[in-house]
């Protein structure tokens, strides 16, 4: 890993949050996620599970966690399971987290090889009665590969038919969303990345400049500052390419008197920053970029103002619908009398948006 190492106080934590929250005498199991192949001799990058991450700290491949608080035997209260190296490994791939390793990272004393698993959870499972499964449960998320966590959940329901089977993310859903104090750093770290990136960008932006050369300059800073990499694929968008929701190609030269929209961030320690910024290319907007640069800023200071303790999201997005309407009919995007007419279900702002969402 390249970024610096996280105390495992916060992983500890985190696992003990979860199991409060177990039914009695149930077991968890989390995997961590598949490896994904590239061509004949290697795998694309790895990408860790970032629940299992979130209770583990681990960020290797092929490893298992159990969790089983009401465990009759206190070695298996808390097991991991991880991969073990051999000659032939460290010379293709690099160095594997010894057992000492692992346990200094996760905090967890009883580290096994990937190859007890089996044994160790037959030992173990008929105690339990519940046996939770960590499943993707993101609603823009539509399953069309059968990732590691579900196939395994096949197979343990067909070797034991008997046990009741709950969902993990119902429990993870409501953790996750309330960031500990070392989450929070680590979040601070990756837009602080992202922020030396874009302030680097600004010293390199000027007519005749390409995309990826763009890209490039973020990349370095990312990689140069201990970054995994990049949270998401960036957008690097001049001109009418800022009207492409997902626009990476990132391969055209930008023009004296276009804008660039930049939608990157920083991945650090498997925490993501996030921003989006718009800027000209030739260092000046004209008046009705400014003007446009102006409307999206006022709309944003206002929907930051929203953003507090109770707010409701379907009412929040509502009140900012009304704001960025108010700033379109100021642009002259909308029409203040068709306004009036439109269907509430589908107001106006967003076919504005959908057609350009990017307008600067």
């Amino acid at each position: 890993m390249k970024y610096l190492p996280i105390s495992n106080e916060i992983f500890t934590i985190n696992r003990k949050n979860f199991v409060s929250r177990l039914k009695p005498h149930s077991l968890a199991i989390f995997h961590s996620n598949d490896e994904f192949p590239r061509n004949g001799d290697q795998n694309f990058l790895f990408k860790q599970n970032p629940d299992f991450f979130y209770l583990t700290g681990i960020d290797q491949e092929q490893s298992i966690l159990i969790l089983f608080p009401d465990c009759p035997n206190e070695l298996y209260k808390e097991v991991l399971f991880l991969r073990q190296t051999n000659e032939h490994i460290a010379i293709w791939e690099g160095h594997k987290y010894t057992k000492d390793e692992a346990s200094k990272a996760s905090g967890i004393k009883n580290i096994y090889w990937l190859n007890e698993f089996d044994t160790i959870l037959h030992s173990i499972i008929n105690y339990a009665e519940n046996i939770y499964i960590n499943t993707n449960e993101n609603d823009r998320y539509s399953h069309t590969v059968p990732y590691r966590d579900l196939r395994q959940y096949e197979i343990l329901r067909a070797k034991y038919p008997l046990h009741h089977y709950e969902r993990s993310a119902l429990i993870l859903r409501d953790l996750r969303v309330v960031k500990s104090p070392i989450e929070i750093e680590l979040t601070k770290k990756a837009c602080e990345i992202t922020r030396d990136a874009f302030i680097r960008v600004l010293k390199f932006v000027k007519p005749g400049v390409t995309e990826y050369e763009i890209e490039a300059e973020i990349t370095h800073e990312f990689l140069r500052q201990r970054a995994t990499g990049h949270a998401y694929s960036p957008i690097i968008a001049s001109g009418k390419n800022a009207i492409v929701l997902h626009y990476t190609d990132n391969n055209q030269v930008c023009k004296d008197g276009d804008v660039i929209l930049f939608d990157f961030a920083a991945e650090y320690a498997n925490y993501n920053a996030d921003m989006s910024r718009s800027i000209p290319v030739n260092g000046r907007f004209t008046k009705r970029q400014r003007d446009v640069y102006d409307a999206v800023l006022r709309v944003m200071r206002a929907a930051t103002k929203l953003i507090v303790a109770g707010t409701i999201w379907n009412d929040y997005h509502d009140e900012v619908g009304k704001i960025m309407t108010s700033e379109l009919i100021g642009l002259g995007l909308l029409n203040k009398h068709e306004v009036e007419k439109q269907d509430a279900k589908m107001p106006l702002y967003k076919s504005i948006l959908c057609m350009a969402p990017h307008i600067i």
